[in-house]
C-alpha cells in the first residue's frame, strides 16, 4: 500500500495523473464497480443482476505521454515473446492526424483521429461510439437511439471487440447500429454524409468517432454492406515488376 501511494505521488507531480468522467459497469445489487471480465451476458458474476453503465469521476494515467518509452524498452525485458506483443498490443501508440467534420444545420464539429488521413476522399459514413457525448445528446429525443445505446451498453467491451472482428461471435449479431439522422461535411470534398452509432466503435480508443472509409477497411466494409451505405475506393494496389505499391485513384 506504502508504494502504490508513493508510485502514485510521483505520477501526479509529474502531471502524469489526472480526473475525468468515465463510463464504468455497475452492479446495483453489489453497488460496485466490475470490470469487463466480472460481466457474463450482461450480468453481474456474483450476484446476478444486470449491470447498468454509469459515468464515474475517476483517476487516469496519462500513459500517451510515455507510451514510446514504453515500448523502446520492452525488448529489452527478459520476457516471453508472447507476453511482449500482448504488451506492445495494450499500449496501443498510433500515428496519424485528429481531423475535424462539421455537423451540417449544427454549430457542432466532430473531431475524429484516423492513422490514414490519405483515404479522407474515401469517408462515406461517421459512426460514433454509444458513449460519445454527442450520442447522449442525440438521445435525449430520439428514442431509437436511446434504446440502442442502452443495448449497446449493456454488452462488455470485450465482447463488443469480439462482434466487431468476427459476426460470429458472442451474441452471433455482429456489428449493429442505428441512423441518427445528423450528417457531417466531409472537409476535404464538401460532401454530405450520414452520422451513425454503432457499438464497434469504443470511447476508449481516439476520440470515440471515426471516418468510416468501408473501401479500406475490413470492420467499416462490414458494417456498410450490411446497412447499404456507400463504398468508394480511393486507393489501389498496383503490381510492377514484382514491386507493389499504392496509387491514388
Amino acid at each position: 500500500y506504502k508504494w502504490t501511494q508513493w508510485i502514485f505521488i510521483q505520477l501526479f507531480k509529474a502531471g502524469l495523473a489526472y480526473r475525468k468522467t468515465a463510463s464504468v459497469n455497475f452492479c446495483p445489487s453489489c453497488k460496485t464497480v466490475l470490470a469487463d471480465e466480472q460481466v457474463i451476458s450482461g450480468k453481474c458474476e456474483r450476484c446476478g443482476t444486470e449491470v447498468v453503465k454509469k459515468d464515474l469521476e475517476q483517476w487516469f494515467f496519462k500513459i500517451t505521454d510515455y507510451a514510446q518509452r514504453l515500448l523502446d524498452n520492452i525488448d529489452g525485458l527478459d520476457w516471453s515473446e508472447k507476453v511482449k506483443i500482448a504488451q506492445k498490443q495494450w499500449i496501443g501508440r498510433s500515428e496519424g492526424a485528429e481531423i475535424e467534420f462539421k455537423i451540417k444545420d449544427s454549430s457542432d464539429n466532430l473531431t475524429v483521429f484516423t492513422t490514414r488521413p490519405d483515404t479522407l476522399y474515401g469517408a462515406t459514413f461517421m459512426v460514433l461510439s454509444p458513449e460519445h457525448e454527442l450520442s447522449k445528446q442525440i438521445s435525449k429525443d430520439n428514442k431509437e437511439v436511446a434504446e440502442y445505446i442502452k443495448r449497446a451498453q449493456s454488452k462488455s467491451e470485450q465482447d463488443r471487440i469480439a462482434e466487431g472482428k468476427d459476426p460470429s461471435a458472442s451474441s452471433g449479431q455482429g456489428k449493429t447500429g442505428v441512423d441518427t439522422g445528423l450528417v457531417a461535411i466531409n472537409p476535404v470534398n464538401n460532401e454530405e454524409i450520414p452520422v451513425w452509432i454503432a457499438d464497434y466503435v469504443l470511447m476508449g480508443y481516439g476520440t470515440g468517432a471515426i471516418m468510416a472509409v468501408p473501401a479500406h477497411d475490413t470492420r467499416d466494409f462490414e458494417f456498410a454492406k450490411k446497412y447499404n451505405l456507400p463504398i468508394k475506393f480511393v486507393i489501389k494496389r498496383i503490381k510492377e515488376n514484382l514491386v507493389e505499391e499504392l496509387r491514388f485513384i
